[in-house]
C-alpha cells in the first residue's frame, strides 16, 4: 500500500513538471528499495520513526537488573539522535557524532573519529560520577551492541536533517476527521473527503501560537502515551479557520447550480478503479454456506 501511494504520488509531480530534490519517509524495506533503484531519488529516514524503535529498545534494556543505569541515559541518548541529524552535513559527520555518544556515556569526550574528534559541549567535573557507564559492563555492551549494528549505522547516514514526516502525520489526523475509519465511502465520496481534508489542512497548517492579553504564548499540558505518565508543554494555536468553506458555497452558488454540465462532464472523466474485491472470483453462496463450521461444534451445521 505504502509502495503504491509513494508511485502514483510521484506519477503526479512528474504529470506536473515538478522536481524533487528529496524524499523523506520512514525505513519501509520496499520504499528503499523504489527510491534506490528505480526513481534514484535522494532518500532521507524520518528521525522520530527512528528515535521510536531505537527507544522502545533501550527501554527494555534499561529494565533489567544489571543494566538499571542506563535508565539515567535514555532522555540524553533521544536527544542525541535527533542532534545528530540536525547538526550534520554528511553522512560521514552523522555517524561520527553518532558513535560519539558511546564515548561520552564512559566521560570520554575525545574521540578517534577526524571527523568528530571531540564533544561540543564545555569540559565539567561532574559531581556524580556513578552516572557514567563503565566498559564491558551489561549495560554498556548491550548499548554498544545497538548502536553499532550494521543496519542501524547505515540508516544513521540519511537521518534527514531538515524535513521530517511530521506534517503528513498531522494531515492524516485531519482526514479522519473528515473520513472516519469506521465508516465506508463510495470512491468519489472518499476522494471528496480527501479534498476538504487537504483543504483544511493546506488553510490552517500555519497557525500561529495563542497569546494571552499580556503577549505570553499559551501551552497546555500533555500526557503523551510514550512518556507513560511523563507531562509534556504543547503550544496553543490560534482557531481554526474555514475560509474554504466559504468559497466553495460561492462556486457552488454562482457557477455550479446556474450550470452544472461542465462540472458533471468533469466528475464524469475521473478513473474509477474497481474495487478490491472485484480481483477475485465470487463463489455461489451456497457453496460457502454448505462449508460453515461453527468454532464449538465441528458438525456442519
Amino acid at each position: 500500500m505504502e509502495l503504491e501511494g509513494l508511485k502514483r504520488s510521484l506519477g503526479v509531480l512528474n504529470e506536473h513538471n515538478i522536481p524533487l530534490d528529496c524524499v523523506v519517509t520512514d525505513r519501509h524495506p520496499q520504499v528503499q528499495k523504489y527510491l534506490r533503484q528505480v526513481a534514484k531519488i535522494t532518500h532521507y529516514y524520518d528521525v522520530w520513526h527512528i528515535q521510536k524503535g531505537l527507544s522502545k529498545k533501550m527501554t527494555k534494556i534499561a529494565q533489567n537488573k544489571d543494566c538499571a543505569e542506563l535508565s539515567r541515559w535514555l532522555r540524553s541518548l533521544k536527544n542525541h539522535i535527533y542532534w545528530t541529524a540536525a547538526s550534520s552535513s554528511t553522512p560521514q559527520e552523522r555517524v561520527a557524532k553518532w558513535t560519539s555518544i558511546l564515548n561520552h556515556v564512559q566521560n570520554i569526550h575525545s574521540h578517534d573519529d577526524p571527523v568528530f574528534p571531540r564533544c561540543l559541549h564545555p569540559q565539567r567535573t561532574s559531581r556524580d560520577k556513578s552516572k557514567w557507564l563503565k566498559p564491558a559492563t551489561p549495560a554498556f555492551c548491550r548499548l554498544e551492541n545497538l548502536w553499532t549494528t550494521k543496519r542501524i549505522l547505515k540508516d544513521v547516514e540519511k537521518l534527514s536533517p531538515h524535513l521530517q514526516t511530521s506534517a503528513i502525520e498531522a494531515f492524516h489526523s485531519v482526514i479522519l476527521q473528515f473520513a472516519p475509519k469506521h465508516s465506508h465511502y463510495p470512491f468519489l465520496g472518499m476522494l471528496c473527503r480527501l479534498f476538504l481534508a487537504a483543504l483544511h489542512f493546506n488553510e490552517n497548517a500555519q497557525r500561529l501560537s495563542a497569546t494571552t492579553s499580556s503577549g505570553q504564548h499559551m501551552f497546555r499540558l500533555c500526557f503523551p502515551k510514550f512518556k507513560k505518565g511523563e507531562a509534556t508543554a504543547r503550544p496553543i494555536k490560534t482557531a481554526a479557520t474555514f475560509k474554504y468553506v466559504d468559497d466553495i458555497m460561492q462556486l457552488v452558488f454562482e457557477q455550479v447550480f446556474p450550470d452544472p454540465t461542465p462540472f458533471v462532464d468533469e466528475v464524469a472523466k475521473i478513473n474509477i478503479p474497481p474495487t478490491l474485491s472485484s480481483e477475485y472470483t465470487r463463489p455461489e453462496k451456497t457453496t460457502v454456506v454448505s462449508a460453515y463450521v461453527s468454532r464449538f461444534n465441528p458438525a456442519p451445521v
